[in-house]
């Protein structure tokens, strides 16, 4: 790596320890960041030998980023990495990109997304991508749309509903590439998409190869008008846990995942079980409650883990109500919010301008009790900065 500059030089390590290690590696990804990824290649590679205090580094890192506490050593990883060792060609992969018209981005980048931050340790070392040259949306322009592959005429017909008028209002829509709802909320974002990347397509396996075969042409269109993105090098498989893996990455970039028909095991359930434990919303679609494939949707709204929805409008406003709100907020003076305590002023934030509000989904939005929202709203009602309407609440145009 004579010559190159630090920036170049990270790229490279990172193309080749995306190519040795699983998504999701613990160890991995821990010694990248005690270390860098320059030097963790080469300790991961056996170039490099490790200093007396790198595994208490890894260690403290691990449950930093809340892993286990014990591991079996670091001589065990680099074990069980050196197979893929002789496969490395980090120069050869970085080609296939060029040749596909295509780029790898890591951290640091202009178009790296900066709210894959939250997934904290487990943040991808990179992204292979596919599509235009774009930096991707923040999370709050973004609304993750999944399902089953094995969608019914109700279920793409609402995803198709939904991907349309989320892209009309300006939204981002991702989802996994998949037969089924993913489908339909690529094509519904395609046809009414107004934003620079209207739609993004988180892949299981390498972009060099669109998967599934039959979504090909779909697919080829989502990297000509979003993006086609995955954290595995090209002529990776897509195996089925890279399937759950990448799941993680859907739910960090959007700011709601929203379930709109799902079976009582579907991986769709994965995804919201990603969005939830880095504190991303989820919603789901209510279906028929005879069809099993709107099961896992009625599981997560008994269990209390997803806001119900039914049309755009309800999940525009879970996202904090981007594209309605932006340029009313714009113009929002701040002297009235003097003196509003801290829950008052996140709750103010959550509040809707035009439809009305129940205590139940701005205590989503909010991230707060439904007593504190409640308590809130009260004292916000009295200053004139909310009103409420048949027990909904919204925002007071003067607040």
């Amino acid at each position: 790596m004579a010559g190159l500059g630090k920036q170049d030089k990270e790229r490279i390590a990172r193309a080749a320890l995306a190519r040795l290690m699983e998504p999701q590696d613990s160890v991995g990804l821990a010694l990248v960041r005690a270390l860098g990824a320059v030097d963790a290649l080469g300790v991961a590679t056996g170039e490099l030998g490790a200093g007396p205090n790198l595994e208490r580094e890894i260690s403290a890192v691990l449950v930093d980023g809340g892993g286990a506490s014990s591991w079996a050593g670091l001589p065990a990883s680099v074990r069980r990495w050196a197979p893929r060792v002789r496969d490395l060609a980090p120069d050869r992969d970085l080609e296939t990109m060029t040749r596909l018209g295509g780029r790898l981005i890591i951290p640091g980048d202009a178009l790296w997304p900066e709210q894959l931050e939250a997934l904290g340790l487990q943040e991808p070392l990179c992204l292979w991508w596919r599509g235009r040259e774009q930096p991707l949306p923040g999370s709050g322009h973004s609304i993750a749309l999944v399902g089953s592959r094995d969608s019914t005429n109700y279920g793409a017909s609402v995803t198709g509903d939904l991907a349309y008028g989320l892209a009309q209002r300006g939204f981002t829509v991702v989802s996994g590439g998949a037969y089924g709802i993913d489908a339909h909320a690529h094509r519904g974002a395609l046809s009414g998409g107004v934003a620079s990347v209207p739609t993004i397509a988180v892949m299981a396996g390498g972009v060099d190869r669109f998967y599934p075969s039959g979504n090909e042409d779909l697919l080829r269109a989502v990297a000509t008008q979003g993006a086609v993105i995955s954290e595995v090098p090209p002529g990776s498989a897509p195996t089925r846990y890279r399937f759950l893996q990448r799941n993680r990455i859907i739910a960090a970039l959007a700011s709601v995942t929203v379930v709109v028909e799902a079976r009582w095991r579907s991986g769709a359930l994965n995804t919201a079980h990603h969005a939830e434990s880095i504190g991303r919303v989820v919603a789901a679609v209510p279906g028929s409650i005879h069809s099993a494939n709107s099961a896992g949707c009625h599981r997560l709204l008994r269990d209390g883990g997803a806001v119900c929805v039914t049309d755009v409008g309800e999940i525009a406003e879970l996202a904090g109500g981007i594209g309605e709100r932006l340029s009313e907020d714009r113009d929002t003076g701040a002297a009235v919010h003097d003196g509003l305590s801290l829950e008052d002023l996140i709750l103010l934030d959550a509040l809707p301008l035009r439809s009305a509000s129940s205590v139940e989904k701005l205590t989503v939005v909010a991230g707060l009790s439904a007593d504190a929202v409640r308590a809130g709203l009260g004292r916000l009602g009295l200053l004139g900065l909310a009103s409420s309407e048949r027990g909904a609440w919204k925002r007071s145009k003067t607040s």
